[in-house]
């Protein structure tokens, strides 16, 4: 299980600095949708400079316009971009045509994505599909729910799944157990964290013995 280092409500050079931190612990950077909007691409551009050997992840949230936003993206330097599955198809088709074509990957988020729009989703293959519970959802309703309750794309063994929103080390395995993503997209739990060095160790650890089982 891959670490995805999720940063967001910051400036690029803390966004940098903290990421030299805990460089050796996690796997993929999220360049996030805070930073993009205030920053702009130059956001991906200066950590995909910073860490070449990374993947980095623009979490740019497109929902329209996606050739167009997803070309900015990987021109950029990012590895994977994010799309919403609630936006038309027609979107999600350009936006994987474009990462065909610059040999990079999407991800398509399910915020709330209906059943039928999930079973519309199914197509897309080599797409990596992220069960997210929202920043509003965690902050103003308390909620943590989440999970495919139609069991439609995470039984299938040929989707990569990622997860994302409030994961913590106490809850790290329990999500292992329930929805075994190839990704755990850690945001606060590591950014906010006294020591984040140590947090994201932490993290490392508990994927790596989560494997050996």
């Amino acid at each position: 299980m891959k670490i995805q280092l999720a940063l967001d409500r910051m400036e690029i050079a803390e966004a940098i600095e903290l990421t030299r931190k805990v460089t050796d612990s996690i796997d993929w950077i999220e360049v996030g949708t805070s930073l993009i909007k205030e920053f702009g691409v130059a956001s991906v551009r200066e950590l995909k400079q910073a860490f070449p050997a990374k993947t980095v992840v623009a979490d740019i949230k497109t929902i329209d316009n996606g050739r167009y936003e997803f070309e900015m993206c990987f021109e950029a330097g990012a590895d994977v971009a994010t799309v919403m599955g609630v936006s038309p198809l027609v979107t999600i088709d350009a936006c994987m045509e474009v990462a065909r074509r610059y040999n990079k990957k999407v991800m398509i988020d399910l915020l709330n994505t209906s059943s039928e729009q999930k079973s519309a989703l199914m197509k897309y293959k080599e797409a990596i599909f992220c069960d997210h519970v929202s920043k509003d959802e965690q902050e103003e309703a308390g909620s943590l729910n989440r999970g495919d309750k139609d069991g439609q794309l995470f039984d299938d063994p040929a989707i990569q799944v990622a997860a994302a929103g409030g994961i913590t080390l106490e809850s790290i395995g329990a999500l292992r157990a329930t929805l075994n993503p190839a990704v755990a997209i850690i945001g606060s739990a590591i950014t906010k964290a006294e020591n984040p060095a140590e947090a994201a160790d932490k993290f490392k650890q508990v994927c790596q013995q989560e494997e050996l089982v």
